[in-house]
């Protein structure tokens, strides 16, 4: 019975790729900022091999690794989750998803007000903390929808939960994803939700994120449709729009996460368990919060012995990431870098350096040779 579980550390860049200064990334190094903080420490990665990896130049190599590992390089023009994750799955953008430095288009608002019949604030990039203390005591006296975005492909909407339900977000933000489309056709519709008063609000764990779907078929839809199980763990369900999803569970945090993910280690199944642990990103590099990072990481870290633990004879680990968002920089936004590649299993080759990949789609392709699958792939699988 084979299992292999993917886990996606979001945003744990490894260094800039050659073409990082296009995306205004020159100098980005997400781990090695991290590394710098005095909360940093990875020493059950590094035994695997993670500090072997091509260019990875903090702490000291590891004598005789445990795993496997390599450098990955990003094909598609774009550095955001949406793309990121489309192509560790095996689909390659050939370009990037739209954004909106300007705001929307007046017609797309109109359109949107219409659909939900409320008002708007805002539209235009903001950070997600400060729109709602700027626009939130508004928004609780008119009734009007926070909407902004990002550096992202992203349309965000905000409400407060006493004046807007989550359920009733949650349906209006189905109605953007189904407005979005085509040259408006951003990668996520991400509903925000928040709680409070004016001077003290706070966003909820009841983020949802309404994602594109994938232009082509991804390794999920190849192995759900071979009769193998895919589990998603966080949201990873919402970036491929619940395609290829065979069972999910949403998460709160990366505790959260690495909870779930062993709970689904203990469950009989032959297939793919894909996990996404979001706090890197979301708490920590879009708020340049260095010392917050590296003990994201740290905590990841102490808990991998667990995941190893679990490990049966035929299962394989595979430890990755889908951008950087290196939180020393003055930019909030992502990063463009390369991005690790940790294996870990009995079927692996112990202390393999597979050295600088071409393709995210390298993990899709080893996935599906793994599991015996024949598909069309942008990458090429690892020889394990």
């Amino acid at each position: 019975m084979k299992r292999i579980f993917l886990i996606v550390l979001d945003s744990v860049g490894i260094g800039e790729m050659p073409d990082a200064a296009e995306y205004g990334d020159a100098g980005s190094n997400t781990i090695k900022a991290a590394s710098r903080s005095p909360y940093f420490s990875m020493p059950n990665m590094r035994k695997l091999g993670f500090f072997n990896i091509d260019g990875v130049d903090i702490g000291e190599k590891e004598p005789s690794p445990q795993g496997a590992f390599a450098r990955l390089t990003e094909v598609s023009k774009g550095k955001d989750t949406t793309i990121g994750h489309w192509e560790i799955a095996g689909v390659v953008s050939p370009k990037p998803l739209p954004t909106f430095p300007q705001g929307f288009p007046s017609e797309t608002i109109a359109e949107f007000e219409r659909r939900t019949g409320r008002g708007i604030l805002c539209n235009k990039p903001y950070s997600g903390t400060e729109v709602i203390k700027d626009y939130g005591e508004e928004h609780l006296k008119s009734g009007k929808l926070i909407v902004y975005t990002s550096a992202d492909s992203v349309f965000q909407v905000a409400a407060h939960e006493d004046v807007v339900p989550v359920e009733t977000l949650y349906e209006y933000c189905r109605i953007a994803r189904e407005i979005l489309t085509g040259d408006v056709g951003v990668g996520r519709v991400i509903a925000r939700p928040f709680v409070g008063t004016p001077g003290n609000f706070t966003r909820t764990s009841n983020r949802h994120d309404f994602s594109l779907e994938p232009p082509e078929k991804t390794m999920l839809d190849a192995l759900s449709a071979a009769g193998y199980e895919v589990l998603s763990v966080g949201k990873i369900v919402d970036i491929f729009a619940g395609r290829g999803i065979t069972d999910y569970v949403r998460t709160k945090d990366n505790a959260d996460g690495i909870d779930k993910t062993l709970a689904y280690m203990d469950r009989d199944f032959e297939g793919l368990c894909f996990t996404n642990l979001v706090d890197y990103d979301m708490l920590y590099g879009h708020r340049n919060d260095v010392d917050g990072y590296a003990k994201a990481l740290t905590y990841f870290d102490e808990r991998l012995p667990e995941l190893l633990d679990k490990l049966r004879e035929e299962d394989i680990l595979m430890i990755t990431a889908d951008h950087g968002c290196d939180p020393s920089t003055p930019s909030t936004d992502h990063s463009r870098e390369y991005t690790p590649l940790v294996l870990a299993g009995k079927k692996v080759p112990v202390g393999k350096s597979f050295g600088t990949k071409d393709c995210f789609a390298d993990i899709a392709a080893t996935i599906l040779h793994y599991f015996g699958i024949e598909q069309e792939c942008e990458g090429t699988a690892l020889p394990l």
